[in-house]
């Protein structure tokens, strides 16, 4: 049987709900959800500069252009930062960074997959959990390719295109080159799909947010070894608030308390049931 660590719904973060789906969590920082994936708006509205972080599924572009020209009065963003490439957190990437001409940021490890070169790994259709494993070999594995606009994020952690107090963390296992974006300042950690907060294998989970702290999604990550160390590193950093790939954000101690639950016990708890004793002894 799979192992779940519900989060109270207490432990959403609290939000103003600004309409389209897009939810402010600090002054400077909104969430958008579009379908069965959260896109991040990075920047004070008043200030004129600000940085998108991922860039959704196909077919929501507009959506995303409407709310970000009301909350940032019609101005372009600095950027794009890509926590990884999936089909899921790049689907309207090539329109947004074509209209808006900005660079797009990733981790050099990540960067085939944003230059048309490189392949994801099949998906895992036998992962446990209901239908999303079973359609997952027809989502698109291909990589994009947004040219010259690609560039990749320095190695000493630092993001050019946030203001200083921002680093990217290394979390890979989901993907090659999966960064997490942190800001020590308030403790505020953009994790990407390194960790989420609701199961998304199942489509009842999927479409209600069931607040759940879990591991990368299970049909789509090939190495859970190092999945487990970053979900470690992650939990190391005693976030505040969580802001994640999939599922709402998060914040306060019974969040904290999930993630290192999660963390200490990552391989009974966070892999496909077929692979966990074999991870939990290799990780030992």
């Amino acid at each position: 049987m799979t192992v779940e660590l519900p989060l109270s719904f207490d432990a959403i973060a609290p939000h103003t709900d600004l309409g389209e789906g897009l939810h402010e969590v600090r002054p400077d920082i909104a969430y958008q959800r579009l379908a069965m994936v959260n896109v991040v708006m990075v920047g004070l509205p008043d200030a004129g500069d600000w940085v998108l972080v991922d860039s959704g599924v196909a077919g929501f572009t507009e959506m995303i252009l409407s709310a970000s020209d009301r909350r940032f009065a019609g101005r372009r963003p600095r950027a794009i930062i890509q926590t990884h490439g999936h089909f899921d957190h790049v689907g309207s990437l090539l329109e947004l960074s074509e209209r808006w001409n900005v660079p797009v940021y990733v981790h050099e490890a990540e960067a085939p997959f944003l230059n048309g070169t490189g392949l994801y790994p099949p998906p895992d259709s036998d992962a446990d959990g209901g239908l999303l494993p079973r359609l997952a070999p027809f989502f698109p594995r291909r990589a994009v390719n947004v040219g010259e606009r690609l560039v990749c994020l320095p190695a000493d952690g630092a993001v050019p295109p946030l203001p200083e107090g921002w680093l990217w963390v290394a979390t890979p296992g989901h993907t090659p080159g999966h960064i997490s974006l942190w800001r020590e300042g308030d403790r505020t950690l953009i994790a990407g799909d390194a960790v989420i907060t609701t199961g998304q294998e199942s489509v009842y989970e999927v479409t209600f947010q069931t607040p759940e702290m879990h591991g990368p999604p299970r049909y789509l990550t090939p190495d859970w070894l190092s999945s487990a160390e970053s979900v470690r590193k992650l939990a190391r950093l005693e976030p505040e608030l969580l802001l994640t790939g999939h599922g709402r954000a998060m914040a306060g101690p019974a969040m904290r308390e999930a993630l290192h639950q999660l963390a200490e016990d990552f391989e009974r708890i966070g892999p496909p049931l077929r692979l966990r004793a074999e991870l939990a002894q290799r990780g030992q």
